[in-house]
């Protein structure tokens, strides 16, 4: 097997990149001490997006990466990222008939440290925890927390990232769906495009019809000029109709045309256009509810749900909890350091039910910081509780 680069130290934080689990395991395992960040990247756009997103102080880069080519990637990365040590994996896409005699091989020259823990290894047996050690899937871009409940999550949206696939993306309020959405976007072959938003209940019923496919000059007393339309502004990228479960009934149809047909007409014109625009909506209804009331298109129902994917709710996130208050801290403080959460404050935060969802501990957290004033410790005093205030109000 071919020698691997040496990075020049230990490091703290360690991306690596590879179409293979049981590479990014050997990677892992080969650490001379745990990394203090350590995320996966099945493919080298999603590679990407993790760097642009935090410091990182390694890049393993598996040679045989799905969707680009990594002795280009590799420059890119020291161009953009100078920082940061690329190390290219001469490994295979799949798992090793063998993999212990290749791991053995790998090991002693990918990582410092590597050959001292292996020889550890034959020569005395690790006690047994009784568990079996699981490599957690990197959140989103643009996403928090590791949680085992957002692992189909995070996965489902990668298998969808390269492909054309109409996504349905459903949760409650705040949990994240447009987050989700962009993510599938900025990871796919389309993230070089708009990603077009359209939120179906925001807009009225009358402008609606207007807004997504667009008019011609003169189609309505106003129409000084003519307007493409959000739908036509996404072509090559992907439409995202957020709370599609308020798109009107009048509505449907011509929207269940395009998906379909890939081709629209703007108010007054008879000219069709084809657009090639992936489409992703989202609700926080229950669509099939809306089905038997008659309120929303059977047809456009499984047109739009190809591939569904649900968002849990905050509560069932506790795991996810400290990370993203953590997050918050740091996005809203003025003036650094940002204040400690006491464990306290912690925990008083992990037992509630959290109805708006991340959006709601978002707000939490930028009142938190406003009633601790110069404290640099946030306390339980300091958390404005919705579900607090609503047991002392009664």
């Amino acid at each position: 097997m071919t020698s691997f680069p040496i990075p020049s130290s230990d490091a703290d934080h360690v991306l690596v990149a590879s179409p293979s689990p049981a590479v990014r395991q050997r990677v892992l395992e080969s650490l001379r001490s745990p990394a203090r960040r350590f995320e996966q990247a099945s493919g080298g756009a999603e590679a990407l997006a993790h760097l642009e997103t935090g410091f990182w102080q390694v890049l393993f880069l598996d040679r045989r990466l799905p969707d680009l080519d990594a002795e280009e990637l590799s420059q890119i990365v020291r161009q953009r990222f100078p920082g940061i040590e690329v190390v290219l994996l001469d490994a295979s896409s799949d798992a090793a008939p063998d993999a212990a005699k290749e791991k053995d091989n790998l090991l002693p020259e990918m990582w410092p440290g590597a050959s001292e823990n292996n020889k550890k290894a034959e020569g005395e047996v690790l006690p047994d925890t009784g568990t079996a050690q699981i490599i957690l899937e990197a959140p989103l871009p643009g996403m928090i927390g590791n949680s085992r409940i957002m692992q189909p999550v995070y996965h489902l949206a990668r298998l969808l990232a390269p492909r054309n696939t109409t996504v349905l993306i459903t949760g409650p309020t705040g949990c994240g769906k447009e987050v989700v959405a962009r993510a599938i976007h900025q990871l796919g072959p389309r993230a070089g495009h708009t990603f077009a938003v359209v939120n179906c209940a925001a807009i009225p019923e009358t402008l609606l019809e207007a807004e997504l496919f667009g008019y011609a000059r003169g189609a309505f007393t106003g129409a000084m000029q003519s307007y493409a339309g959000r739908i036509q502004a996404a072509q090559g990228g992907t439409l995202f109709l957020d709370e599609i479960g308020e798109m009107p009934l009048s509505l449907q149809p011509k929207l269940l045309r395009f998906l379909e047909q890939k081709e629209l007409q703007r108010l007054g014109s008879t000219e069709v256009v084809r657009v090639d625009a992936r489409v992703i909506s989202a609700t926080n209804a229950h669509l099939l509810t809306l089905v038997r009331e008659g309120k929303f298109r059977e047809d456009l129902y499984y047109r739009l749900s190809a591939f569904p994917i649900e968002i849990p709710p905050l509560r069932e996130r506790t795991e996810d909890v400290r990370q993203l208050a953590l997050h918050f801290l740091a996005k809203f403080v003025s003036r650094p350091p940002a204040p400690e959460l006491s464990g306290e404050a912690l925990e008083l935060l992990k037992t509630q039910s959290w109805g708006g969802n991340i959006r709601e501990l978002q707000n939490v957290i930028e009142r938190a910081l406003i009633l601790c004033e110069d404290h640099t410790v946030i306390c339980p005093e300091h958390l404005w509780l919705s579900d607090v205030n609503f047991r002392n109000s009664r």
